[in-house]
């Protein structure tokens, strides 16, 4: 018995060395991510598609006291959001801007070239709390601020100058390299028309960290992939509070294909944007060809600094949202599908109906439609263009994404030129809205 431990624990030693005991094996991440081989999303490091259900949460590290921002990660942990959008330095959105909640400041009298090592330890200590979670962090070294303004860290750039980003892009590419579950996010609502500053800093930080993947947050509505040309740049995003759909699908049939992700829509408790304006939003991006969504809300972004629009409650209380649940539905929704097989159904599959002007329907399916996600929102019934013996071949069910609950569908009903038409199970949802999906899957 004196030499079995020795032996187990030699065991153990040769397992973890053989890389057979990673957390992979405990249904987390295994981090770094890379890009799939077909460039449509993100996998992780064992090979296995990530989707990006992401939270906005711009002023955690700016704002919040280390119990605080450990209560907001659990609680986003528990939701099922596997990505978090933060700003590294916060410029207005926070109580003590731009120091923290410890009214440590980023910089010394030199700016950007003079980084304070006490306000990134605080920092790092929120990273290493986001990482023992195992979320995938969007992280905003600077952000520039709409149209380059005081919301952002625009004009203290250009005082700096290029040499000041660079200092400043090799101290955080460097201090930060040690964590494999960062994504460098530049930009931040505006698309500046000089990019020397923006391309110094983060072409200093890839420079120090080559393995960091790095995207942008450029303004609403800009095309990332004209705007944006840079070799730093690994990965698309778009943003906009129109179409979403259609914005997603301008980037799906870019050539070549890189993986894109919807970074902004509209926010929960902003410019009247409901549950449903989210879910609509989130389905939206999600079936027209993205690799994730990043979910917003309002004050939840900005948590007790101050914000854009006004508040109806505080952040703590707006963790719980109707928004923020449904991206729990969402999160398990997608778990159940091979979501990364999908295509956006560009007028393949669903069929052209009456419907009211304000209503979305939108498809994705997978090759041989094995698998046929319907998202609608505000329309009764969907018609699919099928062969007859369609509905004997898949199981077809309705999912609730205001609540989580699926139920069977009905046998559809004789549509225009032979399509066959599905009616939604009920005229509102759990939570009162009109959305609903329709899945259908091919028995084996």
């Amino acid at each position: 018995m004196l030499d079995a431990f020795p032996r187990l624990v030699l065991q153990w030693a040769l397992l973890l060395l053989l890389g057979l005991c990673t957390p992979a094996e405990a249904g987390k991440t295994a981090f770094p991510l890379q890009v799939s081989v077909n460039q449509r999303h993100l996998e992780d490091a064992a090979g296995r598609p990530f989707l990006i259900v992401a939270d906005t949460a711009w002023s955690l590290i700016g704002d919040l006291s280390r119990e605080e921002a450990d209560h907001y990660l659990e609680d986003r942990r528990k939701r099922g959001f596997n990505t978090i959008l933060v700003s590294l330095i916060e410029h207005r959105f926070s109580r003590n801007a731009p120091g923290n909640f410890y009214r440590r400041k980023p910089f010394a009298a030199g700016g950007f070239a003079a980084p304070n090592d006490a306000y990134f330890d605080d920092a790092e200590w929120i990273l290493r709390r986001a990482q023992d979670r195992g979320f995938l962090v969007l992280l905003v070294p600077a952000y520039l601020g709409v149209n380059g303004g005081d919301q952002g860290w625009y004009g203290e750039m250009r005082n700096g100058g290029v040499a000041a980003m660079n200092a400043y892009g090799t101290y955080i590419g460097k201090r930060f390299s040690k964590f494999n579950n960062i994504i460098w996010v530049q930009g931040g609502d505006y698309d500046p028309p000089d990019m020397n500053l923006v391309d110094a800093l983060a072409g200093s930080i890839a420079r120090a960290n080559p393995s960091a993947l790095q995207t942008v947050h450029g303004g609403r509505d800009a095309r990332t992939d004209l705007v944006w040309q840079a070799s730093w740049k690994r990965l698309d995003t778009f943003y906009t509070y129109g179409n979403v759909a259609q914005a997603a699908l301008v980037q799906y049939r870019v050539s070549p294909a890189r993986p894109f992700f919807l970074i902004e829509g509209l926010y929960e408790g902003e410019n009247g944007a409901t549950e449903e304006t989210v879910r609509a939003t989130a389905y939206s991006a999600l079936l027209s060809g993205a690799g994730g969504q990043v979910f917003g809300n309002n004050p939840v972004w900005h948590f007790s600094g101050p914000g854009v629009h006004e508040e109806t409650g505080t952040w703590q209380k707006a963790l719980a949202s109707r928004g923020a649940q449904s991206m729990t539905y969402l999160t398990q929704f997608f778990e159940t599908i091979p979501w990364w097989e999908l295509e956006p159904d560009q007028g393949k599959l669903l069929t052209p109906q009456r419907q009211p002007a304000s209503s979305i329907a939108m498809g994705a399916r997978s090759p041989g439609e094995r698998l046929v996600v319907v998202y609608l929102s505000g329309a009764d019934s969907v018609a699919l263009q099928v062969k007859a013996d369609w509905p004997s071949t898949r199981d077809i069910r309705w999912f609730d994404p205001s609540s989580g609950q699926y139920m069977a569908a009905t046998e559809p009903t004789a549509g225009v030129a032979g399509a066959l038409e599905y009616h939604v199970p009920a005229a509102r949802n759990a939570s009162g809205y009109r959305d609903w999906l329709l899945i259908a899957k091919q028995r084996d």
